[in-house]
């Protein structure tokens, strides 16, 4: 790490870490290497606990009214770095971005009503659409033989319009894929959607971490959009602030906005941590610098496993990776005849996402690996997955 001056790697051992302590409770051994949860295994900016030991040591952690301070760091991000220009009257919040998905879910849709997705994506997307009782229709995105994926606008539209789409959920940057949607792909989509009648959650959480030669372009900026879209962010994947439990809901249009309005009254949560908002506005006044070296890191790590897998895995796919700290590998040369699970567990001794938790058995043959970790960590990684030739 010491390439990284801001960065410091952890050793998370024993510290309540679902991703090194919950391993025995979602794999069943506790000997394994995580490379799954989306969080990093580096220390936050050192800004961010000047300002949490600052706010600790006064001592009084009573109702928290969330200050104008924060407001301005956030719209202030947002436009340096996004150039999103957003009115601070636009923004609500929640205690996190999947909370806010499931509370959008019911606030725009009614039971078995049907909400898309374009998998292989992010699980909870489709596990908030099953426990709200809608209709789940999915809309695969399409992959070339270099595990690079886009979107087939045609199938969606069709499918849109044959199963009475009412909502879609956008993820941008994609998770597990690792695509950085250009803006002419965005505004095709939402156009497909404005002339339907569907509604748009975009999920942006990792909107900060873009790969080097990439540029993220917020869906709100593509063209107008607002009285369709919702745009969902939060500092937790940017700074590894997950457990400060605050994220963004970002709103423009009035009647959209007092729905989230009723139902965040309906259920008594109209606000986030106060840990969360001294932690975000010390990191977005704070903690460019440190973001920059981070991503730098992962790119690294992307790199040596890429190299690595090269060498020791030739016939392996891993996708382009162009946002966020997340690989997809594709395994299916090695492993089309396998129990893809048992062998990563128990032959390469390695915590993974398995694939088909981002769309079932379609992707059995792949995983999903966190490169949010030391160099030393990837490595080992490559070297575990490495035992698949000793099959």
């Amino acid at each position: 790490m010491e390439r990284y001056s801001l960065l410091k790697y952890k050793d998370r051992r024993n510290t309540n870490s679902v991703k090194w302590d919950d391993l025995e409770e979602k794999f069943g051994r506790t000997d394994l290497l995580p490379a799954w949860v989306a969080d990093m295994d580096i220390e936050a900016p050192e800004c961010v606990r000047e300002a949490l030991t600052e706010y600790v040591n006064y001592n009084v952690y009573g109702y928290y009214s969330i200050p104008e301070s924060f407001t301005d760091s956030f719209i202030q991000w947002m436009k340096e770095r996004h150039g999103y220009e957003i009115n601070p009257l636009w923004i609500r919040y929640s205690p996190g971005v999947v909370p806010a998905i499931y509370w959008i879910i019911q606030m725009l849709t009614e039971i078995e009503d049907s909400v898309a997705l374009m998998s292989p994506v992010y699980y909870p997307f489709a596990n908030a659409i099953r426990d709200t009782s809608r209709t789940l229709v999915d809309v695969p995105l399409v992959k070339d033989e270099n595990g690079y994926y886009t979107m087939d606008l045609e199938s969606f539209e069709a499918m849109v319009q044959k199963k009475d789409v009412k909502l879609f959920i956008l993820c941008s940057p994609h998770n597990p894929v690792g695509r950085v949607w250009r803006e002419e792909e965005l505004r095709d989509l939402l156009d497909v959607c404005r002339r339907n009648g569907v509604y748009v959650i975009a999920d942006e959480i990792h909107h900060d971490l873009i790969m080097p030669g990439h540029r993220q372009i917020t869906a709100a900026t593509a063209g107008d959009y607002d009285s369709i879209l919702i745009t969902l962010t939060s500092a937790s994947k940017t700074f590894n602030l997950a457990s400060c439990q605050n994220a963004m809901a970002i709103i423009p249009n009035d009647a959209l906005r007092a729905k989230y309005d009723a139902m965040t009254r309906r259920i008594k949560t109209q606000s986030g941590s106060s840990f969360g908002y001294v932690a975000y506005e010390a990191a977005f006044r704070g903690g460019k610098e440190w973001l920059e070296q981070a991503i730098r890191l992962i790119y690294g790590n992307y790199q040596i496993l890429v190299k690595g897998l090269k060498q020791k895995l030739p016939e392996a796919v891993v996708s382009p990776l162009e946002g966020t700290y997340l690989a997809w590998v594709d395994l299916s040369a090695y492993l089309s005849e396998r129990d893809t699970e048992r062998t990563i567990r128990d032959v390469c001794n390695l915590a993974v996402d398995f694939g088909e938790w981002f769309g079932r058995n379609k992707y059995e043959n792949f995983i999903r690996v966190n490169l949010a970790t030391s160099p030393d960590n990837v490595r080992q990684i490559v070297a575990r997955l490495d035992r698949i030739n000793t099959l």
